[in-house]
Order: structure tokens, then C-alpha cells, then sequence
């Protein structure tokens, strides 16, 4: 804390030079790196979100879109106050010391992990819509077409996980973004040509299945950990709220879209991925599963790799190559098992969304933006939106954790 606050001082001096002297990223590149961070696997569960809800929680939706935008600009400000902040835990050491920083890291590595975990859930859900009667056999023993892809599939990114030079250049930004529009363009394909059609979709709210849409609407949202490290990598930081408001503009449009289109053609019988209720021998279906496929086997590493090198560091044998390896074998091996263990995708998605990302996307830049700016503690209206997220996100987050660990208790 203490550094950081003669940090702040000492570079008021030297901020006209070094904004000068800046090199990064452009303002399309930001754009398309946030895009990828928002449009993630969430697009494949957000008409299953719909169907849950009703048509009445599509205002839901763009209210969870706008409170994450606010929140993403009060992490904006909160850099703002540093010019040596450059992670989202930062942020959290900056308001709250080192207990900061280790609270935020924990819901971030947690994260980040159960997304390692929905990776793999998905690859074995998707593979075996396209291979139903695939069997694997191992050692003797029969494994099933899920099991076995699951299984597949970790051993295929299993040496990926092993390097160690993956920066942000590997996200492949507008691949990502570019694969989300693929998809959408093959639903919507799938329900004008295919003959599938626009004829269910007539709930028009379901206050049960509320709190399941919500979270999953949360889980949609949650980039909020990479937004520090998008903005401090631009030439102009100034320009980051502009992209902050291009991404979830973006992002909301390809969302609605995936959600109406996906609820008007399979109503409450869609399953937790739209993916799996296409017809299989249809080439927009394939197309669009083997977009689905490639998304998660390109970012699983990447996914993994922050939280290996958390571990790494905590060793007296960080240098060590040999124990890299066996950590990083071990991380790939945990999450296999959590999914063959749990291989409810909807239901895991739901709980990312209440318990993890209504906390590091809602609820901490609040808490840290009123530590660290005593201005906004005076009453007004940006106190009064600010406690609105706090009480309405702590209330979001209580319920769904509640009731996806109780979906998940029951499946098992």
C-alpha cells in the first residue's frame, strides 16, 4: 500500500513522457481482444438461459450487460489511481493490501480452473453428437463415447500445457470473434434452410428458472479479469472506455441474437449447449460444431497457464523445468477428472456465473473502487448505483450458487 501511494505521487511528474513514449496494442486490436474475452463459450448456453427465464429475461440480460460495463469502467478508474497497476490483483492489493490481492487471485485461478474443466465437458458433449456410438477401450476396460472424448481430448492439449511462452498474441482475438459469428450465422442457417423453424419459444417468464439465468448471464460477461491488462497494453489508455463500451454493445447484439434464435426454434427443449439440438447430418450443424471444438482446444493452455505459474512460483523449484511439467500434468489430470466426475456444462456454467463472476465481475470493482476513491463514498447518485450493484449482486450470487450447487447435488 505504502509503495503504491509514493508510487502515485512520484509519477504524476512523469505521466505526459510516458504516455508520450507509449507502444501497444491499437484501438481495433483492444477491441477485438475484449470481444474475445466477452464472446466466449457462454454464447453456446445462452439460449438454453432464455428458455429458463422466459422471453421477460431478455431485459435481465441487458441489465447484467450494462452493470458489468459500469463495473468494467470502475476498474478504469481504479488504474487510474497507479500507474503500476497492471493485473486485476493488483487493483486488489492497491484497496485492500496483500489480503486483497489473495482474495482476488483465488476467485481468479478458480476461475480460470472450472473453465479448464467446461472445456473439456464441452469437447466430450460436442464429439459425441458428432460420433454417438464411438466406444474407447483402455486396458481391458469399456469407456463411453462422453468419457471417452473427455479423456481424448486431455491427452491431445496435454503437451500444449507444457510451454510456457504463451502471451496474449496466442488468444487469436479475431479468430475468436469471428467463430461466435460462424456460429450464429449456422444456427440461424439451421433454422431458416434446414427446415427447422421459428415456432416454440411461448414462455414469457419463469421466476423458477430465474436464478439459473442469471447466473449464466453473469458467466457471459465475466472478462473482467483481463480488462487491466487490455487497457495498460494500449497505445492510448484514454480511448479504453470507448472499448469497453464497443465490446459489450458488441458482445450484448451476438448474445440476444444466439438467445432468440436458439429459444424460437427448440423453446424448452434446448439443451444446456445449442449445439447438441441441431440435426447432425446437416453441414451448417457440422460447421458449427467443429467451430465449437477448435475455440476451447486453442485456449485451453492459455486458460490453465496463469494459474501453473502461480503454483510455480510458490515452489523453491521454480526454475525448475522437470517440476513445471508434473505440475502442469497434474492441473490437466485434475480437471479431467472434475469433468468426467461432474459433466454437467449448464449447471457448472451457472455456478462460474453466481459464485465467481457476479463476485470478480459485480462485486469486487465496487468494493475496491470505494476503498481506493474516498470521493465516491460522499452520497450521490454514483453511490447510489454503486450500493444497487453490491446489494443486487450479493443477492444474484447468494441465490444462484444456491440453487447450481443444488442442481449439481441432485444430478450426482
Amino acid at each position: 500500500m505504502d509503495d503504491f501511494k509514493a508510487e502515485k505521487i512520484e509519477s504524476q511528474s512523469e505521466v505526459p513522457e510516458a504516455e508520450a513514449a507509449r507502444k501497444g496494442t491499437t484501438f481495433l486490436r483492444t477491441c477485438f481482444n475484449g470481444l474475445n474475452a466477452l464472446s466466449g463459450v457462454g454464447i453456446l448456453s445462452i439460449p438454453y438461459a432464455l428458455s429458463q427465464g422466459g422471453w421477460l429475461s431478455l431485459i435481465v440480460l441487458f441489465l447484467v450487460a450494462i452493470l458489468c460495463w459500469y463495473t468494467g469502467l470502475l476498474l478504469r478508474r481504479c488504474m487510474d489511481s497507479s500507474m503500476r497497476i497492471k493485473t486485476y490483483p493488483d487493483i486488489g492489493e492497491l484497496a485492500f493490501g496483500y489480503r486483497g490481492r489473495a482474495i482476488v487471485s483465488i476467485f481468479l485461478y478458480l476461475e480460470l480452473y472450472l473453465l479448464a474443466v467446461e472445456f473439456l465437458i464441452l469437447e466430450g458433449d460436442n464429439l459425441h453428437k458428432l460420433f454417438p456410438n464411438m466406444e474407447f477401450k483402455i486396458a481391458g476396460l469399456k469407456i463411453g463415447g462422453k468419457q471417452g472424448f473427455v479423456l481424448l481430448t486431455s491427452l491431445v492439449v496435454l503437451p500444449s500445457t507444457w510451454l510456457k511462452s504463451l502471451g496474449i498474441m496466442a488468444y487469436f482475438s479475431a479468430g475468436g470473434v469471428l467463430a461466435s459469428i460462424v456460429l450464429v450465422v449456422c444456427v440461424l442457417w439451421v433454422g431458416a434452410v434446414d427446415g427447422v423453424g421459428f415456432h416454440e419459444g411461448d414462455m414469457f417468464l419463469n421466476w423458477r428458472g430465474m436464478p439459473t439465468t442469471i447466473s449464466m448471464f453473469a458467466f457471459c460477461y465475466c472478462g473482467h479479469a483481463v480488462f487491466p491488462t487490455l487497457c495498460n497494453s494500449m497505445k492510448d489508455r484514454s480511448k479504453f472506455s470507448k472499448v469497453l463500451l464497443v465490446c459489450f454493445i458488441t458482445s450484448t447484439i451476438t448474445y440476444a441474437s444466439m438467445a432468440v434464435l436458439g429459444y424460437l426454434m427448440y423453446g424448452e427443449h434446448l439443451n444446456a449447449q445449442v449445439t447438441l439440438n441441431l440435426p447432425v447430418r446437416k453441414i451448417s450443424t457440422k460447421i458449427a460444431i467443429y467451430t465449437t471444438l477448435i475455440n476451447p482446444l486453442t485456449k485451453y493452455a492459455i486458460i490453465l497457464t496463469p494459474l501453473a505459474t502461480a503454483i510455480e512460483e510458490t515452489t523453491y523449484f521454480r526454475n525448475s523445468r522437470t517440476l513445471s511439467i508434473l505440475i502442469r500434468t497434474a492441473l490437466m489430470v485434475s480437471t479431467a477428472v472434475v469433468a468426467l466426475t461432474i459433466p454437467f456444462f449448464g449447471y457448472i456454467m451457472a455456478f462460474i456465473g453466481a459464485f465467481l463472476s457476479v463476485t470478480g465481475s459485480m462485486l469486487m470493482p465496487c468494493l475496491c473502487y470505494l476503498k481506493i476513491n474516498k470521493d465516491a463514498r460522499s452520497f450521490g447518485l454514483e453511490l447510489i448505483i454503486i450500493v444497487v450493484i453490491l446489494v443486487g449482486g450479493s443477492f444474484i450470487g447468494i441465490v444462484g450458487t444456491y440453487t447450481s450447487l443444488k442442481q449439481i447435488v441432485n444430478h450426482l
